[in-house]
């Protein structure tokens, strides 16, 4: 079984968004459970907000888990080679941590400690949205993982 989790940084979700996630959450497979969980954001800006954002995560991970943050210098990826890249990343036998950040995005010292960087588009998302966007499509790419008629692209 893969840990996988997603650490979000942010204050409480409307409830759309907590439906959203909840919609998701549940169907992923035993062998590739999502958990999400939130960062306080601070209430600073600019560089201070991403250093604040950095200390937290850095709080909340092991030295094994391989992190991969959301981050707009990041890869793109289609679904198919999502799927690709997931399996890749389990076989590396780690804790899998998907990351994503604030509204002034993450520290330098956080991208060096990233092994993966993930950019979901060049277009600029409300950061409630970005949530269901990654639980949606890490359920997508592992459903095409599994044969599962989910993914019709």
């Amino acid at each position: 079984m893969t840990a996988v989790r997603l650490i979000a940084v942010g204050q409480k979700m409307p409830a759309w968004v907590e439906a959203g996630c909840q919609e998701y959450l549940p169907r992923f497979r035993h062998q590739f459970r999502l958990t999400l969980e939130t960062l306080p954001a601070s209430k600073r800006t600019g560089e201070a907000a991403q250093l604040e954002h950095a200390r937290s995560l850095q709080g909340r991970l092991k030295s094994s888990d391989f992190l991969i943050l959301l981050d707009e210098r990041g890869e793109s990826y289609s679904t198919e080679s999502l799927a690709q890249q997931l399996t890749q990343w389990e076989f590396i036998g780690r804790p899998l941590v998907f990351a994503i950040g604030g509204a002034d995005g993450w520290a330098e010292s956080t991208r060096q400690r990233a092994e993966g960087l993930w950019s979901l588009s060049q277009l600029v998302f409300p950061h409630p949205l970005v949530r269901i966007l990654v639980i949606e499509q890490l359920y997508r790419a592992d459903a095409l993982r599994q044969g599962h008629p989910y993914h019709r692209g």
